[in-house]
């Protein structure tokens, strides 16, 4: 038997050091690139770029939650009208489990069985869920996907998962900076004497928008077995999130048209490609539900 406590610690064990490793990206390429362009201010460039990327960070997760609920045509939910009275109890009882403020509530069209939660912190959150969601579920298998997102607010995903889709981002933009503004450099003597980080520059440049995004879907993957762990937890019955997952598996097709840079944000994998392999951000349903048929 697993211990959902034990799932929790090493999931996020795991995603710390993850997350390390992306900012080891960024500052890499960061430096390299003042060698090469400014090498006698390189570490003032690298102290300036940090500050820099600390403050786009912050002004992109403080005001991205409301850029998701629009870009996925999220509508806010009538919490008086009666068919929304089963998800409105469901979130309100795992809003509760969890000890953290109730959760603004959406509704998105689609026929597939997804949700998805947002928000920079507990206090500024929402919880998405697509109209066939609520169509198919059973109540005990609402209250299970619920309290999944409900996890990733209580656990501070939501804001995790922003920061993360932010540095993947910026490694991209910085890494593309540095292979189209080479040519500008030319082929001075400065040039060929800085020979070893021309290379590594070249290196990170063309490799670490790939390594990224593998981190940034190894990041999510951690995150959503953690989440299912903590759902069993609020729920007390990992049969119900299980249960709503069997039926994800055998329901969706994965063609919810939603960009890939929100979609490690949903319950299960919104869009199929042939490199999920490598970059999916979900991990297989049936090991999830191997997992919580296990604890």
């Amino acid at each position: 038997m697993v211990s959902f406590y034990d799932e929790m610690n090493k999931n996020r064990r795991k995603s710390f050091l993850l997350m390390i490793l992306v900012f080891s990206f960024l500052a890499g390429l960061i430096y390299v690139i003042s060698v090469i362009f400014a090498p006698e201010s390189s570490v003032l460039i690298l102290i300036f770029g940090t500050i820099f990327v600390l403050f786009y960070t912050y002004g992109s997760y403080r005001y991205g939650d409301k850029v998701v609920l629009s870009a996925t045509g999220a509508k806010p939910v009538d919490e008086n009208d009666p068919k929304y009275t089963t998800l409105v109890n469901a979130v309100d009882n795992m809003a509760i489990a969890a000890g953290v403020p109730k959760p603004k509530i959406y509704v998105m069209e689609s026929d597939e069985i997804n949700a998805y939660a947002t928000g920079r912190d507990p206090k500024h959150s929402s919880i998405c869920v697509t109209t066939g969601l609520l169509e198919r579920m059973k109540r005990n298998e609402l209250e299970g996907v619920i309290g999944h997102e409900m996890s990733h607010i209580q656990n501070y995903d939501i804001r995790f998962a922003m920061l993360v889709a932010v540095l993947v981002g910026l490694v991209a933009i910085i890494s593309n900076m540095l292979l189209r503004s080479w040519r500008f450099r030319g082929n001075d003597r400065e040039s060929k004497n800085l020979g070893i980080f021309i290379l590594i520059g070249f290196v990170l440049a063309i490799f670490a928008p790939i390594v990224v995004r593998i981190v940034q879907a190894t990041i999510s993957r951690k995150r959503e077995f953690l989440a299912d762990a903590s759902s069993a937890k609020l729920t007390r019955y990992p049969e119900g999130l299980a249960s709503a997952l069997q039926k994800i598996k055998k329901h969706n097709e994965g063609k919810m048209q939603v960009s890939e840079v929100v979609s490690h944000l949903f319950f299960a994998d919104p869009n199929k490609s042939a490199l999920d392999n490598i970059f999916a951000t979900h991990p297989p349903i049936e090991e999830r539900i191997k997992i919580l048929r296990e604890m």
